[in-house]
């Protein structure tokens, strides 16, 4: 039976955006003048995708959140393999908020962003494996 190309094309946009997100992260962290406070927030915005890419994938509602032990939950629910990077990946969630305004958090150490990044590296691959080649960006 062949795929509704709308629904592939949406999942790809999701994606898309979440590797974007990690591409993001990626320069942030090597950039002469490294970021890793904004690397966190794009770590955290990969995973964020990445799981709704796979709860549209799988027609489960896709809330505006950026919970991630939410989306992980519900990403659980339909396929428990993914339980480990799921718990994993909820650390990131306050990423969403901390260190982008100016305040009284230091500068995020280097190698918390480079953790972070391996992280939503493992959850858009562990997304990108169970959905369908033509689903890939």
């Amino acid at each position: 039976m062949p795929l509704d190309p709308q629904r592939v094309a949406e999942c790809r946009a999701w994606l898309d955006r979440a590797q974007a997100d990690l591409e993001a992260a990626g320069i942030l962290i090597s950039a002469p003048r490294a970021r890793p406070d904004i690397a966190l927030f794009h770590c955290q915005q990969a995973v964020e995708k990445a799981w709704k890419a796979f709860l549209f994938w799988h027609d489960l509602p896709v809330r505006r959140t950026h919970d991630l032990r939410e989306l992980g939950e519900a990403v659980t629910r339909q396929d428990g393999s993914l339980e480990s990077v799921a718990r994993k990946a909820e650390m990131l969630t306050p990423f969403v908020w901390v260190y982008r305004y100016p305040g009284e958090l230091e500068e995020p150490p280097q190698g918390e962003a480079e953790e972070a990044l391996q992280l939503a590296r493992e959850v858009y691959g562990s997304v990108r494996s169970r959905l369908p080649r033509e689903a890939h960006s």
